[in-house]
């Protein structure tokens, strides 16, 4: 029987690996006190993989739950990146919080409202999440940073959101739905769906807590 052993292919894994884990150790403890400094409150077991972006405005939150991971270094993951993960809060009053067991590689949320995200949620590379327009559609008042548009998001349980997704504002996302790439969210997904495209449609609806036969 032939050996596929592959020693060049096991040795650079193994550096990706470890790598990675000793990452995760080096920016533990600056970027806990970072975060501290910054009012941000993060939980138990949250491992950033680099540096991540975060701006916190004046009486607003960004909570972190336990046991999330944010990957920002460049080789953090074996696409490969060319963002770090961005959290920032525009306004006073607008939150982030992001539940246990979740996070995403190379992400932007921003919030000048409120963008929550829940428990067990994958959000893959380079997707954004931004519950404004930045700038207002009437051409009379879109150089004045006032009055512009921003509704809540709420990403449920359970969902997976594939790479270079973009998100807007007012979208729900219900339980264990699942957003393919490149998608761009501009209406509600319900639980239980998967959704692609731009616009993002549902293309099939399966209820994953039901047994095959």
């Amino acid at each position: 029987m032939k050996n596929d052993f592959d020693p060049i292919a096991w040795f650079l894994e193994r550096i990706f690996r470890y790598h990675n884990k000793c990452n995760i150790l080096l920016w533990k403890y600056p970027i806990r006190l970072i975060c501290f400094i910054k009012g941000v409150r993060i939980g138990r077991k949250v491992n950033f993989n680099g540096f991540p972006v975060i701006r916190r405005y004046a009486n607003s939150k960004i909570t972190i739950g336990d046991n999330c991971t944010f990957n920002s270094a460049r080789n953090s993951v074996k696409v490969g990146l060319h963002d770090r993960c961005t959290l920032v809060t525009l306004i006073k009053n607008s939150e982030i919080v992001f539940g246990n067991n979740s996070g995403g590689s190379g992400i932007m949320v921003i919030a000048a409202t409120k963008i929550i995200v829940g428990n067990n949620v994958l959000i893959g590379s380079h997707t954004m999440i931004i519950d404004n327009d930045f700038h207002h559609s009437d051409p009379r008042k879109r150089y004045v940073n006032e009055d512009i548009p921003a509704r809540r998001i709420i990403i449920e349980d359970n969902v997976f959101i594939g790479t270079n997704c973009m998100i807007l504002k007012g979208i729900t996302i219900g339980k264990n739905s699942v957003i393919g790439a490149n998608s761009v969210v501009i209406t509600s997904i319900p639980e239980n769906s998967i959704a692609i495209g731009n616009p993002c449609k549902i293309v099939i609806k399966k209820r994953w807590d039901v047994p095959k036969e």
